[in-house]
């Protein structure tokens, strides 16, 4: 039985000790319900939810559908509940929705909040004001000891091989720096795609594991077609790191770029004063077909529901414990 007693309530009793990470256009409301019912936590950012001029706020809408849908399943499944969401929050200054965003999370007693590009007193109050814990992604231990310092109350820490927005420490190295100084939640990120690398995760010190990459390729992704197939053919060697498409460097797949014209090992660089959330997304409409994704897909063989990747992950996390402990038996 695992011991998670030493958690914040909210990442107790979990199927799997790990976290659906929130994906830029793709985490919608029907992906995340799968997730949570499925055992996980499921989340999405905030700037998903995106509205016309005079439409009715959307992030509202999602939240409520969520909770709802939640709640009908806990009510008909007492056994076997379903686990948390969360809402990602990117705190960014040019995010210029952040203020009303933190006011309906907080309304909505959202019980897991996701910060990233920068950590703000202001939002972990927000969040500690109903109830909600604070998990702050970070990619050395400079960042994580700044987001502790300003209230958060975990961190995610993002490695070499990461979707989208990724560092570049090793996950050895990252997790045992922080776990130094540290005793508090920690997620780990970065080719979190099979029950084994969950397992090596928990091994290394981490609480949780962080995955997105394989929701992708889920029939309950807000993804393109094309996207989920080259998630499915694709492998390691597959992705690029560039900081050309937002201005932070990231993880994405060499095919997308190709097929927008360019060459992905011949990348100019960008640099941070790129980066502008004030429409939703620092990547420019230009690069709306260049796709992100983490170094863990060669895992991925086909699209299907969501809960069959915590399914497969589960049975594969199992079988790892087992045979390292079998290993270790007198």
């Amino acid at each position: 039985m695992r011991d998670d007693s030493h958690l914040p309530v909210a990442l107790r009793g979990l199927r799997l000790p790990m976290i659906a990470s929130p994906l830029f256009i793709i985490s919608v409301p029907k992906l995340v319900i799968a997730q949570c019912k499925a055992g996980i936590v499921g989340s999405f950012p905030a700037l998903n939810a995106r509205e016309e001029d005079g439409a009715p706020i959307l992030l509202d809408q999602w939240l409520t559908e969520i909770r709802e849908e939640l709640d009908r399943h806990n009510q008909a499944n007492p056994d076997t509940p379903a686990a948390p969401f969360a809402v990602n929050q990117i705190v960014h200054r040019s995010n210029a929705r952040l203020d009303r965003d933190l006011e309906i999370c907080v309304r909505h007693e959202v019980p897991i909040w996701i910060t990233s590009l920068g950590a703000r007193v202001e939002v972990n109050e927000a969040a500690h004001s109903c109830g909600g814990i604070v998990l702050h992604d970070i990619i050395n231990d400079t960042f994580a000891r700044k987001a502790v310092e300003k209230g958060a109350d975990g961190l995610v820490a993002v490695a070499a091989g990461a979707g989208g927005h990724a560092g570049q420490q090793s996950p050895f190295a990252l997790v045992r720096e922080i776990r130094e100084w540290y005793d508090g939640p920690i997620a780990l990120s970065g080719a979190i795609a099979t029950g084994e690398a969950l397992l090596a995760a928990r091994a290394l010190g981490a609480d949780l594991g962080y995955t997105g990459s394989p929701f992708i390729a889920t029939e309950e992704a807000n993804a393109d077609a094309g996207y989920k197939d080259m998630i499915v053919e694709s492998g390691a060697e597959d992705i690029v790191y560039s900081s050309l498409f937002t201005g932070v460097w990231g993880n994405y797949l060499k095919g997308s770029v190709r097929n927008a014209g360019m060459d992905p090992d011949d990348l100019p660089q960008a640099d941070a004063s790129s980066m502008n959330f004030g429409s939703g997304s620092s990547k420019p409409k230009a690069w709306k077909t260049i796709w992100g994704s983490g170094q863990g897909i060669g895992a991925i063989k086909s699209v299907g529901p969501a809960g069959a990747i915590v399914d497969r992950m589960e049975a594969e996390y199992i079988a790892a414990g087992r045979k390292i402990a079998s290993e270790f038996a007198p």
